[in-house]
């Protein structure tokens, strides 16, 4: 008992701690306001009533858990040192959904006359989340085997591709094009994080960003949004289980191509968060510490929030500050205090999206070098390759939307010849853009084993990528005439492909040899 009454809940490192991860967390908070605004058209009363208090039981399980859990190892090794393992709201599901599964589904719903489009995009958008938590619940009891069997190469470019073209280019547009605000906090972000600055003083670099942007924005009138929030008062989670069963059927499972790899990455990037804190010298248990995070994002989607959890990178710098088990716990009560009473709204009114866009940005850029930095020099090519179909589905979708704002009324043949007349094969653009992250992970997994002359390996992801195909999960689209759809039927075309690769391969180890002179002479 002594032991345990000497090892305190709260410690001076925490509010340091707190403010780091509380600050990161709100960013991700508004985010979701200004995206489920902006982007997706949601009403106030679905935002503030329905999906932040889903958000708010997400953010409390974990960071509980989590706190309890760096008590308890703390408690059992006799120790005043260990550190909680930082918890939040996953930016790259944040992302990911709403540009690759909520909006198509929204569209796809106007196309068809729903009533309610932004409610059924809503619906899609609790499944998908659901899918990940499940993704994330059921893999916690083979990470390790997952993560052995994809190169790092696959897992980080595929991020990256996403990052670099639908983060960095997305929000790039915008800095450019509402500069008074974009470019001022853009250059903030790039003094501080480049120059690997800090300001003199306690306010975090992020934060200066975005007071700034917002000065700016309401010196200018771009801010605030609106009128001022009338939604103060007490906002209570319900349980959506029903809505996730409706995402179901609205066509969410259109999306799997996109969610099943993302939950993927999730679950990965768990895992080496996880790994990062045992270096560190926090020997955390991986599968509870993985479960309860797929348990994070199940709760989330069980109570109206579309957005997955996840474990962040960034334990050892927490634990530097003297973060132990409180600044987690603190996290989890204050941010679910102010978005259940409603406080969050007025920081909602006054922040607009532009902003915070250059932390956007930046992150999409790390990610986007991170994929080469924390790589073999070698898998370098693997890490271009990877990016690619990311890429492409990027400029299906800038191509698509130029055709939505044109009104063409062209049939999808004649629209198709017409890009072609002028090169641009739009056809492989579309045919990219259904599984995109499913082909850059393959096709990096495929590059890394031949870098390594690993030719049986990689005849094998080649076939993994014929069966997806065959399956319809790749490359098997309708188009519209503006808006290409994924549809389960065989693509056939592309699984000859596959099959013809992997065969060339297959037969590499006797009609090829090293060639190490000319390797060196590039």
């Amino acid at each position: 008992m002594s032991t345990i009454r000497s090892t305190p809940w709260f410690v001076r490192g925490d509010v340091d701690g707190f403010f780091g991860l509380a600050i990161d967390n709100l960013v991700q908070i508004l985010l979701i306001v200004v995206l489920c605004k902006g982007v997706l058209g949601f009403s106030d009363h679905l935002i503030f009533d329905v999906i932040l208090p889903g958000v708010a039981v997400s953010l409390l399980v974990g960071n509980l858990y989590y706190g309890w859990q760096a008590r308890r190892l703390a408690i059992t090794h006799g120790r005043n040192d260990v550190c909680a393992l930082p918890y939040g709201i996953n930016t790259v599901s944040l992302i990911g959904f709403v540009f690759l599964v909520m909006l198509p589904a929204k569209l796809a719903a106007e196309r068809a006359g729903a009533a309610d489009p932004g409610k059924v995009a809503w619906h899609v958008g609790l499944f998908a989340c659901f899918g990940s938590g499940v993704v994330e619940f059921c893999g916690a009891a083979v990470g390790n085997r997952i993560r052995k069997l994809i190169p790092r190469a696959a897992l980080l470019s595929a991020l990256a591709g996403i990052a670099l073209s639908f983060v960095s280019l997305g929000f790039l547009f915008r800095t450019f094009a509402r500069p008074e605000v974009g470019l001022p906090t853009l250059g903030i972000v790039m003094l501080l994080y480049f120059s690997r600055s800090r300001l003199k003083g306690p306010l975090p670099a992020g934060l200066l960003s975005v007071l700034l942007g917002t000065t700016i924005a309401w010196f200018i009138g771009y801010a605030p949004i609106g009128s001022p929030p009338s939604w103060t008062g007490l906002h209570l989670p319900s349980a959506t289980l029903q809505e996730i069963s409706d995402g179901f059927t609205s066509g969410g499972w259109k999306y799997l191509g996109v969610v099943l790899p993302i939950a993927l990455f999730n679950l990965i990037g768990s895992l080496q968060n996880v790994e990062s804190a045992e270096a560190a010298g926090d020997d955390y248990p991986t599968a509870p510490s993985l479960a309860v995070n797929g348990l994070g994002t199940l709760a989330a989607a069980a109570f109206g929030s579309c957005f997955p959890t996840t474990i962040y990178v960034g334990h050892p710098g927490w634990k530097a500050l003297g973060s132990r088990a409180g600044y987690s716990v603190l996290n989890g009560v204050i941010l679910t205090f102010l978005i259940l009473s409603g406080l969050l709204g007025y920081a909602a009114w006054a922040v607009p999206i532009e902003a915070g866009m250059a932390i956007l940005i930046w992150i999409g850029m790390i990610i986007t070098a991170q994929a080469f930095q924390a790589t073999p020099y070698t898998h370098a090519p693997a890490v271009v390759m990877g990016i690619l179909p990311a890429l492409a589905a990027w400029g299906a979708f800038i191509a698509k939307s130029a055709l939505a704002v044109a009104s063409t009324g062209a049939t999808a043949g004649a629209i198709i010849e017409q890009f072609q007349n002028r090169d641009i094969w739009i056809h492989g653009a579309f045919a990219l853009e259904q599984g995109f992250v499913f082909t850059g992970m393959i096709l990096a997994s495929t590059t890394v084993c031949l870098i390594e002359r690993r030719f049986n390996a990689a005849a094998g992801w080649c076939c993994i990528a014929a069966v997806f195909s065959m399956t319809g999960l790749m490359h098997s689209y309708t188009f519209s005439g503006t808006e290409t759809n994924l549809v389960w039927s065989p693509a056939w075309p592309w699984t000859f492909g596959y099959l013809c690769m992997a065969l060339s391969f297959v037969v590499a180890r006797w009609v090829c040899e090293p060639n190490e002179d000319e390797l060196m002479g590039h």
